[in-house]
This record gives structure tokens, sequence and C-alpha cells, in this order.
């Protein structure tokens, strides 16, 4: 039986730990370990963290507390690096504010990877709350360099129940066969959080590995439990991220028409936004370019 290593990051995670360490629990697949990396260590969260887990006995797992946050990406890095050490032959990265009700949802995309034709794999992915869809597969847009979510939104009425090949999705939860990093490489760290997942799929699928979306296997995502969308967090990173991006993907031309497109696009953020989120919004900008880019 392949081994699988399941990695997710801890950041302040308390509230969704219960149901994710429960979704885990039911699965019919047991040939996992899942590795914790506490970017937020602290004794009242570890003592939460390690009495869930004492109620689940068959779940094997190792915990990997950090110094402080080293950011999503250096987070999974860790953690794959660790399934790598313990010979798993598939890494599963995922968020933690994530639950299942498929018990069969470890087994069946491990299956699928099996079959060979795709070495990165993502489930449906729905709202937690409302149910409709958050993501059903995704593509690069190149001209805005976003990765776009198809039917984000939607009821989830069958549109986007075929299963293909895909140019784009989060790492919120994507099976990843150990091969892809022989010429991928591990997270570029630089990213901290945000575009980091963007950056690695791009990089996997320039080496020639293809991503399969699986609409028969769903998974509950509640959104941007650890950082919102419109904290000064998010719109520091997400600007900074974006002009790293442009500037390590992209070249001539399309570099330039990038720039200038996020530059002017976020003149209209900068109009709704209060004092303190526009100085963020700039100085992620200036970050952005201050980045030295990797190779």
């Amino acid at each position: 039986m392949k081994k699988l290593g399941l990695v997710t990051v801890l950041y302040k995670s308390d509230e969704v730990l219960k149901g994710f360490i429960k979704s885990l629990s039911i699965q019919t697949f047991s040939n996992y370990i899942v590795y914790f990396i506490d970017n937020s260590v602290n004794d009242c969260s570890t003592s939460y963290l390690l009495s869930l887990l004492n109620e689940y006995p068959t779940l094997e797992y190792k915990y990997l507390p950090q110094l402080g946050n080293i950011g999503v990406a250096a987070g999974n890095n860790v953690g794959i690096k660790a399934t790598l050490m313990d010979h798993c032959d598939y890494i599963l990265l995922l968020n933690n504010d994530i639950e299942t009700e498929q018990n069969y949802l470890l087994e069946k995309i491990v299956r699928k990877a099996e079959e060979g034709n795709a070495d990165l794999l993502v489930p449906k992915i729905l709202y937690y709350d409302s149910r409709r869809i958050w993501m059903a597969g995704g593509f690069m847009d190149n001209f805005r360099a976003l990765g776009v979510h198809d039917g984000m939104d939607s009821e989830d009425s069958g549109m986007f129940n075929n299963e293909k090949f895909i140019t784009y999705a989060p790492t919120c939860f994507m099976l990843i066969s150990k091969k892809v990093l022989e010429k991928t490489g591990f997270m570029d760290e630089k990213y901290f959080a945000y575009y980091d997942d963007t950056d690695f799929v791009m990089r996997a699928l320039q080496n020639g590995y293809l991503m399969l979306y699986i609409p028969s296997l769903v998974i509950l995502h509640k959104v941007s439990s650890s950082a919102g969308i419109n904290s000064d967090f998010y719109v520091y990173y997400s600007n900074r991220n974006k002009i790293y991006f442009i500037r390590k993907h992209y070249n001539g031309i399309r570099k330039l028409w990038l720039i200038l497109y996020c530059i002017i696009s976020r003149l209209f953020f900068w109009l709704k936004f209060n004092k303190e989120k526009r100085q963020k919004l700039v100085q992620g900008i200036k970050d952005g370019f201050a980045l030295q880019v990797s190779t």
C-alpha cells in the first residue's frame, strides 16, 4: 500500500481543528501520517491539539513546532521534507480549515493517482456554510497573472462534474506525487503566504507534470479562517507577492503589461482603503520590486 504524508500548517487554528481531525479519523485509507507544522506555538494551543489527537489514538501524526511564524511556504517545506524522510509516496498539502463527509476521500484520491494520468490531483471545494462552489477546477490567466477558480460562488448543480486537466488550483487540498519535487523543487519561501501555491503549480506544469480535477471528491472549506481577505496582512502580502510573481515568471512586453495592469488596478483599491491599508498596499508593491527573484 502506498504511503501518504499529510502536511498542514497551523497558525492560530484552534477553532477549526476539531472538525479537521475528525474528518481524517473517519478515512478508510489508513497508511498515512499527518504532519502538524505549528507556526503559532503556545502552551494552550499545543495542549488543545494533543488533547484532540488523544481522542483518536489510531491516527498517526508528527507534531513539528516552529520557533515563530515562518510562513505557509516554509511551513509546507518543513512538512514536505519530513514526508520524504519517512519515505512517503505522495504528499497531500491541505489546510486545517477544511472538512469532508467522504470517508473514502483519501483512498480514492490515492487510487486515482496510482492510475498514472496525473501527478497533482485536487477535489471539488465547496464553501463550508453555503455549500456553494469555491473551486471546481481552475486555470491560470496569464493576462492578469491570476489563478482563476472555475465555478466560484455558483450552486453545485452538476455543471462542474466532469473530470478534467487544469492549469491552476490552490494547495488547500492537493495531492502531489513525490517525483514532482525532483524537477520542481520545494515551495519558494520568499512568498511567506499567498501566491506560493500559484508559483509551485506553475513550475510543476512547466516541468511537464499534469494536474487533474476530480469532482466526485469533495471538501468543505472554511474560507479565510486564519487571515481575512480584508486584513492588513492580506493587503500587504497579496500585493507584494503578485509583483514578485510577475517579475519571476514573465518577460518582455507581457511582464511590462502585467506590472502596469497590477499597479493601475490597485489604484481602485487604494481609493477604498483607509490610511493603514493604503500604507500596506504601497509598501507591499514596493517590497515586491525589492525582492530578489529566485531561479
